[in-house]
């Protein structure tokens, strides 16, 4: 029937003339989901169903709109164009027509298609009730084991949509967990981003933990549930107090590495508390190097904060803190406050944070290897750095203050060892 939908399904908003288009194509899946919710976002991702020339036509969107062309699955038939605001897919119908296509979907909310062409809706499992009430539930078990990851899928939509799992679905992604570990383990990685990076995504990886999802690759997760479940409201809470480290929260490790810190952070808490098992862990999920780091920096240090007054600890110690643990800082506090240290206690270690002038958060050289090897005729060796390091230690112990006074220490240090 026609239907008077949002303006975000118009084809005057996509970045192609629906010309390009061979009837009959179908929009599909999540755009049309979000329209029917009223949710907008600022990256689009249209996918059409096609029932001939899908490669073709994908590649002619490409071309005449100068957009990028990449194909998916040439057997499939299944192609991308890529802009630069969003992606657009084309796809052969799966079962040779579109409702066979949607009966293979994972669930009734993503199993409604829109024809562009008729402006008329197409939802023959009924998703469209399914959205009315908020719930997320399967077309079929063998769907689900047919991609194992859709049982993923469901806590992370259930997080994003802020929607409930139906019973009998839920019972049978229980019975199906086992199944996860026929996946590749980047796509499992990339969907518990998501739930690390969504505000409400932690009930639901606990969720998770409990019904088995996540015990292939974090095995002792639930013991650290405590932890893990007040993280969001500690960075909400220290944000409040202190604004300007709240905004790092978000920050990421590297402009290439697109996990929040926030997410890195209860990323550790899922990990195992034995840093050396915990980087097992996080290795066989193929993390990054700067995310596996980041990760057992916060492992290490958590412990020792929630060991001894915070006040107790020395300016070496303090400095060491901040050198080890570098841009994850901001979330060991989270970490800190969300294990049970008090906002008091470590207040001092944030302050000294936000104080870009501060030698131990911050330090800066008095002076380099090359001034050390010029000023003591030394060779290039290790015990150059070990010089810096002692230089170092007594700049933030108060014990020296210039450049002079470094290079008189080094002397000092120098003749001490002949």
């Amino acid at each position: 029937m026609p239907i008077n939908l949002p303006s975000s399904l118009s084809p005057n908003t996509w970045p192609f003339d629906l010309k390009l288009l061979t009837p009959p194509a179908y929009l599909v899946g999540g755009a049309v989901r979000d329209a029917l919710l009223g949710r907008r976002s600022h990256y689009f991702d249209l996918d059409f169903v096609m029932l001939t020339r899908a490669v073709k036509t994908a590649r002619k969107i490409a071309d005449r709109t100068k957009g990028g062309f990449v194909l998916l699955d040439a057997e499939r038939q299944i192609a991308r164009v890529v802009f630069a605001g969003g992606t657009v897919d084309l796809a052969q119908a799966e079962g040779g027509s579109l409702e066979g296509d949607l009966l293979r979907r994972d669930f009734r909310i993503n199993a409604i298609a829109y024809n562009p062409f008729t402006r008329e809706i197409i939802d023959p499992l009924d998703g469209q009730t399914d959205l009315r009430l908020g719930v997320l539930r399967m077309i079929s078990r063998s769907n689900l084991e047919d991609d194992p990851l859709r049982l993923l899928r469901a806590y992370r939509q259930a997080a994003q949509l802020g929607f409930a799992i139906e019973p009998e679905t839920q019972s049978a992604i229980r019975e199906l967990a086992p199944l996860l570990s026929r996946v590749a383990v980047e796509r499992v990685r990339t969907e518990l981003g998501y739930l690390l990076s969504n505000p409400n995504g932690v009930p639901w990886i606990c969720r998770g933990c409990e019904d088995g999802l996540f015990s292939i690759w974090f095995e002792s997760a639930i013991d650290r549930f405590d932890i893990l479940t007040k993280i969001d409201a500690s960075a909400d809470k220290l944000a409040v107090i202190y604004p300007q480290l709240g905004k790092e929260f978000g920050h990421q490790i590297r402009d290439t590495i697109k996990t929040p810190l926030l997410a890195v952070a209860k990323l550790a808490i899922l990990a195992d508390s034995d840093p050396t098992i915990a980087e097992t862990q996080l290795l066989r999920l193929k993390y990054s190097n700067a995310e596996i780091k980041s990760a057992i920096g916060l492992l290490n240090y958590l412990p020792k904060l929630q060991a001894k007054p915070i006040a107790e600890m020395s300016l070496r110690e303090q400095y060491f803190l901040f050198r080890d643990v570098g841009i994850v800082f901001p979330v060991l506090t989270v970490l800190a406050v969300a294990a049970g240290v008090a906002v008091e206690d470590i207040s001092l270690l944030i302050n000294r944070y936000l104080d870009r002038d501060d030698i131990i958060a911050h330090p800066t050289q008095l002076v380099s290897g090359n001034d050390l090897m010029e000023y003591l005729k030394l060779p290039r060796s290790p015990r150059i750095g070990q010089l810096l390091m002692e230089i170092q230690l007594a700049r933030v112990e108060g014990r020296i203050a210039t450049r002079e006074d470094a290079l008189k220490l080094a002397a000092e240090l120098v003749n001490q060892s002949v």
